[in-house]
């Protein structure tokens, strides 16, 4: 087991668990305001500080947590029960018109980042969770297909997809069976990696005030608050940016370690 799959699964596991905790336990409740400790420093009471409201940071960072993984999670979720369907059927029908307007849609999502989606989503709906969700998930749909796609057009090359042709068995059952158990290994990666991106994109529309909306903790919002501050109580920023970065370094090893494990040729080359 390599050192990056270890610290990297170490990692999103503290951040897992600190999200399940949240749910039963924080050391101080989120909405509990305390304006005389406001902006105080680590402390025996305050592990991580209190922010500009005399609120405990960790029990915010711990709830924060919550939201974000939720977010990120569903957000792939989505990416990749649309968009690997999309791409197991525009390989199988390679070249087709069913390919062709696959991949068009695929380039008309790309142009337009998530952030932008987002904008005109909360136009229209207004800013929420639910529509961080939304527009995280809408911009990965081409990911997933795109990957999807690229290797399964290998596949179908290959002479065990030509004996399964020659047996009878349709695209689609050819797809499900042979294609898409070859190429769940590169869709558990990419995912740990779109996870991490969801993490960022959650943490950025909360922080431009399109995310999780008051009273929900969010990492990107605490870092918005708190930009004003960085003079008078720098550990107001730091730590949710700190936190920021350590969840999706975690989740970055994670891919790199399970990109190691699960890919052969890796495996071959080690031996």
């Amino acid at each position: 087991m390599s050192r990056n799959l270890i610290l990297g699964g170490t990692l999103t596991l503290v951040f897992v668990l600190a999200a399940l905790l949240s749910f039963v336990w924080t050391p101080d409740g989120v909405e509990a305001m305390n304006i005389a400790g406001r902006l105080k420093p680590p402390n025996a009471d305050n592990l991580l500080g209190t922010d500009h409201f005399g609120r405990d940071i960790l029990s915010m960072l711990m709830v924060g947590a919550r939201t974000s993984i939720a977010v990120a999670l569903v957000a792939v979720g989505i990416g990749m029960g649309i968009g690997v369907p999309l791409g197991l059927a525009a390989a199988a029908r390679s070249g087709g018109m069913l390919d062709e307007v696959i991949m068009r849609m695929n380039d008309l999502i790309f142009a337009f980042p998530s952030l932008v989606i987002a904008i005109l989503i909360t136009a229209v709906f207004g800013p929420s969770a639910t529509n961080a969700i939304i527009a995280i998930g809408i911009f990965n749909i081409p990911v997933f297909a795109r990957i999807t796609r690229g290797t399964a057009l290998s596949l179908w090359k290959r002479e065990f997809i030509m004996a399964a042709r020659v047996a009878g068995k349709t695209r689609t059952r050819i797809s499900v069976e042979h294609i898409l158990p070859n190429v769940a290994n590169l869709l558990i990666v990419q995912g740990t990696i779109q996870f991490s991106l969801g993490i960022l994109a959650e943490a950025g529309l909360s922080y431009v005030g399109l995310g999780a909306q008051p009273p929900i903790p969010s990492w990107g919002r605490m870092l918005a608050d708190a930009q004003t501050m960085v003079a008078l109580a720098p550990h107001v920023a730091l730590i949710p940016g700190l936190t920021i970065v350590a969840m999706v370094l975690g989740l970055n090893l994670l891919g790199d370690g399970l990109r190691d494990a699960l890919d052969p040729r890796l495996k071959v080359a080690r031996t």
